[in-house]
């Protein structure tokens, strides 16, 4: 019987337990093609086999881009490890000089990529990498080897007990994987998974998953380059639950209905998106199917799990899922039974209206450092409770300093960021990693997210937004005084804007504009609008499409010290300016 103690362990734990005809499904050309647990081994062994023909030593570091899960990932990611070399995952949207810098940081000899946008990105900043040795591509691509011709290479078996000698010499303290996070300044850390820290992660997290092991079908596409889909799909291979890869966010309703899966991940915002358009149909409606959608939609924003609101709720609940919620469920395939929510806060709303719905959303926390999962709800044993991320997973533990920041330590906790001894320490304390997230337990013993110790927010799509980065550069504009950007798990980025109103005036009177006498006047001129609404535009270029100011507010008073909204030193308060433009916020994001 299989261990696991190591990634590659994961495959031939499924072989034994399940041996599936649909461990990873992909769809090419339209048609939706299966490969089995034995095909998954019997490729990731070839491209072993074919690493070690091309000199590939243990500790080499692999680089891997692809725009969407795919079953070549998976089989690269094993084939990787085997040898004893590091996978190191690439965020595909990221900047050529993101590229440049994680490719070598890392040292990767070999990239490997899904398709001809990611190469020509890869073939800008491919003279700057002097340790890349050769680029591959999963897709036919003019001018760029395929990975097929490592199939090729390595299905020669004559060499299969070396690849068994590199197995067994992997222990599971070593580096499996390297991935890199936004940095809040600039460049991306890169955090060092051992194999022990994924492997205890999914081993600690997978008492919480309700599945009926061997017969669950999920459906993934949600970044694999990101440690969450990623420990899933280690999850999923030990549960032998068929995993079918989503083509792309945008076709995801389509898949979807194709797939009809039991299980899926998702971040808030997608969630968010499926809500907003059932909202929407719910409008359309007339008369009393119209009355009855949004009857069953209070209902369902008032659900308390586990019968809490009375048996008259509850009977009233029963006739809403009959009439209304069969219908959302159809719609999402029929199937799913379970989502597990991540990477940013859920509205409890939205945990409320789907579990009613009977599509329970879990929702969890965790950072990449902790391979991801710290605590995650649990429908069972009375482990949900909305407007928490649940309970803490088996041996993690988490205590909250004096401060009220969440730390946290266990087998999941990081082996450090690459090649950062001073980052490392200052996240490492007393065998502690320090989230920078504030946080509580209730009397129930499930945690609570209250807050940021650092000022970075994330968006509902689970993307980090550096506030201080985008104002800093917002503030070079000056028509821009003062800038203090929001969107705290909100589909997007805005910001309240304090203009320069004496630049305003020079400007106005330049251009022979009449902007008006009062602050009240200018903040509503269409022109000064549209003039700082060009700013805007222009600055919105040096960031990534999620980082970008997609509306904004003007305000017409002066921040100052004296008015609350700057400390002594000029720093802005941000709560306070939050609470003074309530109003603004409720404009932009209603």
């Amino acid at each position: 019987m299989t261990e696991i103690t190591r990634l590659f362990d994961f495959p031939y734990y499924q072989k034994e337990n399940f041996n599936i005809p649909d461990a990873l499904v992909t769809k090419y050309d339209g048609i939706w093609v299966k490969t089995s647990t034995e095909e998954y081994i019997a490729k990731a062994n070839a491209i072993s086999r074919a690493l070690l023909r091309l000199g590939v030593q243990k500790d080499d570091k692999i680089a891997v881009i692809s725009s969407n899960n795919r079953t070549e990932w998976n089989i690269m990611d094993i084939g990787v490890l085997q040898t004893g070399a590091q996978n190191v995952p690439i965020y595909p949207t990221i900047s050529e000089e993101d590229y440049e810098y994680i490719l070598n940081h890392s040292g990767a000899i070999y990239c490997f990529v899904s398709d001809a946008e990611v190469f020509r990105k890869i073939s800008l900043i491919r003279n700057n990498v002097p340790n890349l040795k050769e680029v591959y591509s999963f897709h036919e691509i003019p001018n760029c080897k395929n990975w097929t011709e490592l199939l090729t290479l390595g299905a020669d078996t004559s060499n299969q007990n070396t690849v068994e000698e590199r197995k067994n010499n992997v222990r599971t303290e070593d580096l499996a994987t390297i991935i890199y996070t936004s940095g809040t300044t600039g460049r991306p850390k890169g955090v060092m998974l051992s194999h022990r820290n994924i492997v205890s992660n999914v081993l600690d997290s997978a008492p919480r998953i309700p599945f009926a092991a061997g017969a669950s079908r999920a459906l993934s596409f949600l970044p694999i380059c990101h440690i969450f889909e990623r420990m899933i799909l280690y999850l999923y291979q030990y549960y032998g639950v068929s995993v079918y890869f989503g083509e792309s966010m945008e076709k995801i309703s389509e898949n979807i209905k194709e797939v009809k899966p039991t299980v899926m991940t998702a971040v808030p915002r997608l969630l968010e998106k499926v809500y907003d358009k059932i909202y929407a149909k719910g409008t359309e409606l007339t008369g009393i199917k119209k009355k009855l959608f949004f009857w069953a939609i209070n209902l369902g924003l008032k659900y308390e799990p586990y019968g809490a609101n009375g048996a008259l709720y509850e009977f009233q609940l029963k006739i809403a899922r009959k009439l209304i919620f069969s219908k959302w469920k159809e719609g999402l395939g029929g199937n799913l039974d379970l989502m597990v929510s991540g990477s940013a806060a859920l509205q409890p709303r939205l945990a409320r209206v789907f579990a009613a719905a009977e599509i329970p959303v879990m929702e969890g926390y965790g950072l990449s450092e902790t391979s991801p999962v710290i605590s995650v709800n649990d429908m069972r044993n009375r482990g949900f409770k909305v407007g928490t991320v649940g309970k803490v997973i088996d041996n993690v533990e988490v205590k909250i300093a004096p401060d009220g920041e969440i730390l946290c330590k266990g087998p999941n906790v990081m082996m450090g960021y690459y090649k950062e001894e001073e980052k490392t320490a200052e996240a490492l304390q007393n065998g502690y990693f320090h989230t920078g997230d504030i946080g509580e337990f209730d009397e129930d013993g499930f945690l609570k997210i209250t807050d940021r110790k650092k000022e970075m927010f994330k968006t509902s799509g689970g993307k980090y937004i550096a506030p201080q980065l985008i104002e800093n550069t917002m503030k070079q504009s000056r028509f821009i005084e003062q800038i203090i950007v929001i969107g705290d798990g909100e589909k997007m980025p805005a910001a309240f804007i304090q203009p320069s109103f004496d630049f305003l005036k020079e400007w106005g009177h330049l251009h022979k504009i009449e902007i008006g006498t009062t602050n009240e006047d200018i903040i509503a001129n269409p022109t000064v609008i549209e003039r700082i609404q060009q700013e805007i535009d222009t600055l919105n270029e040096k960031f990534g499409n999620w980082e970008r100011i997609k509306r904004f507010e003007l305000t017409p008073d002066i921040w100052s010290i004296e008015g609350g909204h700057l400390t002594p030193t000029l720093k802005l308060k941000r709560k306070v300016v939050m609470e003074k433009y309530k109003n603004l916020y409720s404009k932009i994001y209603g």
